[in-house]
Formats: structure tokens, C-alpha cells, sequence
């Protein structure tokens, strides 16, 4: 493309010709400064920007720490839900930019990223905080190229997380409860307490814990014994509705008769308490921010006697009871994990399994459960070779 500089009185400009619209050819002219020479900079300049569409990339002398800042405004905080960017704060304020920050954002190099993740390896952070590291730096320095277009690569297409086998601690992490076990929470929790319906709607769906205690009435079928999770609750300040972790967590799942017949007892005796109670029945309100709804207690299922809200860190007691006075190892998640492992042993499918959790890829069910498979694996040779005797008898 070619242009050119003319002087109208003190000033000279530059022009060149752009595209041509509606059969009609458009050009552009501009001042370019009070020299010939500095018209033909900018006209120079200015057929480079066009030729580019502007993608030319200046590459930015922004710090590490600053950019981060930078990438945490304009992305977290704008795409991410507030359980995740609350980990992102606490990745980039506490790792990132005390290891990294000091260099320049256009300096950064493969090496250096690839030692800090080695570093935090052998310093003996778990697979998924490596994980959650090795993530934000990914997508920040991808960002950075684009569409920030702050620096030419993406440095950490060239690191790797470092290698970590799966020991037979990390499936002993999964903290799988047995039938006894339950028994035995079940007793210390029995029908009428605070966490018993909690417990149920956990060890019979396999939900997450912001999934049943944001569960509300409007989301249960008794009738059609389904129940569907479309929202989780969290703390922002005060408890809020949000969507659920991925696109595939929401989702309608079959109740079995004995959850359906708990929840139909439940929700007799929270009518009773509600005019017991009367004026007095809790009635907070909770804002649902993606939705533009709102519920309130009343509308919950997870409640105590009074309507007061059972939250996720109402929980946590329930896990310090069953581990200290029970002497069980648990965490809430493990009514998952067992609700996962009972239903592959009893010869379901790692699809049915994947839809009822709400995984949106069926190796995360695989990978997480591979512990069954040797189980399930010798069944289908006890099956098999019970099926070939009685064609040879």
C-alpha cells in the first residue's frame, strides 16, 4: 500500500486510500507533524496499523506482579465465579507474585516457570494446587498474547507439570465410608437433627456440599422422584445463590423410594415447624446473582428447626464430630465419593455415573474411580466364566 505527505500552510499531513465500500474507494488523511519527515513516520506508521488491523505487538514492560493485577481485574473478576477467584487471588498473592512478580512481564521465560512449578513440587504441594498454579499461569500468559497483545508467546506452552504418580494414599484421600460407617453417622445424626437431611440427600445423589445446601423446594419432584440441581450457595460477604461449578453440574437426577419417602417426611415436619415457630421461622433472604431471583428459608430444604440455614460451613462441624468423637476418617465430599463407588460396584455405568456427579468429561469419573475398576474387572471374569460353565455342562 502506498500514500503519500502534502504541506497545507505550516502543517504537513499524510493520506492513503482504505478499502473500497459500496463500489467507492475511501481514503484517510491525516496531520502527520511539521515536518516532511515526520509526515512520513506517521503515514508509515499508520499503513502498518491498518495493514494489521492494529495487531502489531509492542512488547510491554509491565511487571509480572502488575500484569497479574491486571489480568485478575479484567478476566477473574469478570468471568470467573467467586469461589474461583478467590483462589486465583490466593494463587497470584501468595505464590506468583512473591516468586515471579519482580520480573519483566516480557522476560519471563520458560525456564524460570518451569523451576517455579518444580520448586513447589518438591516443597510438597498436592497435584491439584500444582494444578491450580500451573492454570492460572497458563491462561494469564495466553491472555497476554492474546488479546492483550502485551508480549509476541505464550512462554508456558513450552512447561509441564511436573510428573506425579498416584500412590495408593492419593485413592486412600477419597475418604470412601462404609455401609457401617454410615450406620454409625446415621445414629450420632439421627432423622429430627440439624445435619440428617443433609447427610441423606448427599449419600443418595453423590451432590456436592453447596449443591445440598443450596437445594431448594421448587427443585424437588416427589411425584416424579427426580430432583434437580440448578444452583449452589456460597459466602460473598453474605451467603448468595450462584451457578453450579461447570455447564453439566446442572442437572436432573432419579431419586430412589427411600430418599423420595425422607424428603416427603421432611417436608411434613418443616410445615409443622414453620407455625410453630410462626413470626419467629427464620426468613432471610438470599439473592440469586446470575438469575435475578431470590429464595428464603422457607424455600430451603437444608434447615434447622427454626428455618435458620444449614451452610456449607455448618458442615464442618458435622466432619469435626465424625472424625473426632466417631473416630471416622470424612469429609462431606466423601458421601460423594461413596455415593460414586457404591453405584459402580453395583455394575452401573461410568456414563450413568458422570451425569449423576455432574463431570463434564467422563476420564474425570474414570480417573477418580479408577479404584473400582480392578473390582468391577474381576466381576466380569466371575461372570464370564460362570457363563461359560453352565454352556459346557
Amino acid at each position: 500500500m502506498e500514500g503519500s505527505v502534502r504541506k497545507k500552510g505550516e502543517t504537513w499531513y499524510y493520506c492513503f486510500d482504505l478499502g473500497t465500500i459500496d463500489g467507492k474507494r475511501k481514503r484517510i488523511e491525516r496531520k502527520g507533524g511539521k515536518t516532511k519527515k515526520e509526515a512520513l513516520s506517521a503515514l508509515r506508521e499508520a499503513i502498518r496499523e491498518f495493514e494489521k488491523c492494529g495487531s502489531v505487538v509492542e512488547e510491554s514492560n509491565l511487571s509480572v506482579s502488575d500484569y497479574f493485577d491486571y489480568w485478575y481485574k479484567e478476566y477473574a473478576l469478570i468471568n470467573c465465579k467467586y469461589n474461583t477467584q478467590t483462589g486465583y487471588k490466593n494463587i497470584i498473592e501468595n505464590h506468583i507474585k512473591p516468586n515471579l512478580g519482580i520480573y519483566k512481564l516480557k522476560s519471563i521465560t520458560p525456564g524460570v516457570l518451569q523451576e517455579f512449578l518444580n520448586k513447589k513440587y518438591i516443597s510438597g504441594f498436592s497435584k491439584n494446587t500444582l494444578s491450580g498454579f500451573y492454570g492460572v499461569l497458563s491462561g494469564a500468559f495466553k491472555s497476554a498474547v492474546h488479546p492483550y497483545q502485551l508480549i509476541k508467546e505464550n512462554p508456558m506452552t513450552y512447561v509441564h507439570m511436573p510428573k506425579i504418580q498416584n500412590t495408593k494414599k492419593d485413592k486412600e484421600d477419597l475418604k470412601i465410608i462404609s455401609i457401617e460407617d454410615y450406620k454409625r453417622i446415621i445414629e450420632r445424626f439421627p432423622e429430627g437433627s440439624n445435619f440428617y437431611i443433609p447427610i441423606q440427600i448427599a449419600f443418595y445423589t453423590g451432590m456436592r456440599a453447596s449443591e445440598v445446601c443450596g437445594m431448594t423446594w421448587d427443585c424437588i419432584d416427589l411425584e416424579g422422584k427426580k430432583i434437580t440441581v440448578d444452583k449452589i450457595i456460597y459466602k460473598e460477604n453474605v451467603w448468595c445463590f450462584g451457578t453450579p461449578k461447570t455447564e453439566s453440574s446442572e442437572r436432573t437426577i432419579e431419586m430412589g423410594t427411600v430418599l423420595t419417602e425422607i424428603l416427603k417426611t421432611h417436608k411434613e415436619s418443616q410445615e409443622k415447624n414453620k407455625l410453630k415457630y410462626s413470626t419467629h421461622y427464620a426468613h432471610e433472604t438470599y439473592i440469586y446473582k446470575e438469575r435475578n431471583r431470590t429464595y428464603t428459608n422457607i424455600d430451603l430444604l437444608s434447615t434447622r428447626e427454626n428455618g435458620e440455614l444449614i451452610s456449607t460451613e455448618s458442615l464442618k462441624y458435622l466432619s469435626r464430630i465424625v472424625n473426632y468423637e466417631l473416630g471416622i476418617k470424612f469429609n462431606f465430599h466423601s458421601f460423594r465419593h461413596t455415593h460414586a463407588t457404591m453405584f459402580l460396584e453395583s455394575d452401573s455405568d461410568y456414563k450413568d455415573i458422570q451425569f449423576r456427579l455432574g463431570h463434564s468429561k467422563l476420564a474425570t469419573t474414570m480417573d477418580t474411580y479408577s479404584h473400582v475398576t480392578k473390582k468391577m474387572r474381576q466381576s466380569s471374569i466371575d461372570k464370564f466364566e460362570n457363563h461359560l460353565s453352565d454352556i459346557l455342562e
